[in-house]
């Protein structure tokens, strides 16, 4: 009697074990459909870990948007861009202790009408979920979570010196130019390089611009070139710009060019006489700033051209 017993409690054990394996892979299943692609969908806060969440709303909604121009993986963690969809199966689920666990995961892709693209590849990933309040949550993917926040890190490190460029434009140098109610520079940088004394020297294309607000619109009221190369050292923790050897005017501008920017002065030549690359970067830091400062503006303009939709 006590045998038979035990066999019926572990028959009982095993098939609790089956079924709480299932349960956990129609989790995951669910899961997959909240990965990253092209977009982080509002709904997924609910299907993720609190930092998770947060890591990929920094990346997706409070970076530049250019980010994902240079790294695509911020914008989708799996293949397909084009027409496709992912198509997600759970190839195995690995429970590493009672709160975390491991899915293994073949994904290939789609087309609209249901069939499968031949040309891609099956890829396997790697699904990580911790159990919160009784609910399984994805806590990472392909172990991402580490990579967004060094570049999250890198990006802010970026961005002070970046503002702190803006600033010393601004300050010392948009105050020669006819003032309207906010100057909002570009800039283009092409090299920097730190020193023993630990500054440092960045080389950048920049303009300034000053604007004013009519409605929906920002209107130029004036601007200009300033290339060079800018010293900068960090004070009471935050990047300052030291000072800015500036290119000179007239048949002096390119002997100056040659000596400021050294090795770089093959890139600025090209990069300064690029009239569409120009405006490109002025479109896409200017849309910055406005979403930066929750600004009510669609268009920029110059005196006598078209507006510009940003």
């Amino acid at each position: 009697m006590k045998k038979l017993f035990i066999i019926a409690l572990a028959t009982l054990m095993l098939t609790a074990c089956i079924n709480k394996e299932e349960q956990l892979r129609e989790r995951a299943k669910e899961l997959c459909q909240y990965i990253p692609n092209h977009e982080l969908r509002e709904a997924s806060r609910e299907y993720m870990t609190a930092d998770f969440y947060a890591v990929l709303d920094t990346l997706f909604n409070h970076l530049p948007e250019h980010e994902a121009m240079d790294h695509e993986w911020l914008h989708y963690f799996v293949t397909g861009n084009g027409g496709t969809i992912a198509n997600y199966e759970v190839v195995n689920v690995e429970l590493t202790d009672p709160t975390h666990a491991m899915a293994t995961i073949s994904v290939r892709q789609q087309w609209e009408d249901g069939s499968f693209d031949e040309g891609s590849d099956v890829e396997e990933h790697y699904l990580y979920m911790e159990k919160v309040n009784g609910k399984w949550l994805i806590s990472d993917f392909d172990e991402h979570k580490q990579d967004c926040i060094r570049h999250i890190e890198i990006n802010r490190t970026e961005q002070a010196m970046r503002d702190a460029m803006s600033d010393y434009l601004v300050k010392e140098v948009g105050k020669h130019y006819l003032k309207g109610e906010m100057c909002i520079p570009s800039l283009i940088i092409l090299g920097s390089e730190e020193s023993d004394s630990s500054e440092v020297s960045v080389w950048c294309d920049c303009w300034i611009w000053w604007y004013e607000q009519a409605g929906d619109t920002l209107k130029t009221v004036s601007g200009g070139n300033h290339s060079g190369c800018m010293t900068i050292k960090v004070k009471d923790g935050k990047p300052v710009v030291t000072a800015f050897e500036q290119t000179t005017d007239g048949a002096s501008f390119t002997p100056s060019a040659k000596r400021i920017f050294g090795k770089h002065y093959d890139m600025f030549q090209q990069i300064h006489s690029n009239h569409a690359l120009a405006e490109a970067v002025r479109k896409a830091q200017l849309g910055e700033y406005v979403h930066r400062h929750n600004l009510n503006v669609r268009y920029y303009k110059d005196f006598g051209w078209d507006a510009v939709e940003l």
